[in-house]
């Protein structure tokens, strides 16, 4: 099984019930297809770099997986079909990748105790 990383934008124009129905949907595909979810971030609303389909503002969403290589294309076939979703990108994680990610999320936790 190989580590993943994937950043999603959904527009701005989504309710937060609507935001968590999405990222819902994108997690059960994963789940489905046999992938194991290590982490999952709402980073909530931000400004975007530059205008996307005329919006300058998205809900940003992290989640890292495991799984098998086939699951990248099916994963990004359903961003491409969902309307909600105006920007995405999944990476494979390297082994200091991974370990970067472990160590990023136990800072996290302990500047949120």
């Amino acid at each position: 099984m190989n580590n993943y990383e994937t950043v999603f934008i959904l527009t701005p124009v989504l309710s937060d019930a609507q935001v968590e129905e999405a990222v819902k949907k994108f997690e059960d595909l994963l789940k489905e297809k046999g992938c194991e979810i290590v982490a999952k971030e709402n980073w909530g609303l931000k400004k975007l770099a530059y205008p996307i389909q005329l919006k300058k503002n998205g809900f940003y969403t992290l989640i890292e997986f495991k799984g098998e290589g086939t699951i990248v294309a099916e994963l990004e076939t359903a961003f491409k079909r969902d309307e909600r979703v105006i920007r995405y990108l999944t990476t494979k994680l390297d082994k200091y990748a991974v370990e970067y990610a472990v160590t990023r999320r136990a800072k996290l936790k302990t500047a949120k105790a």
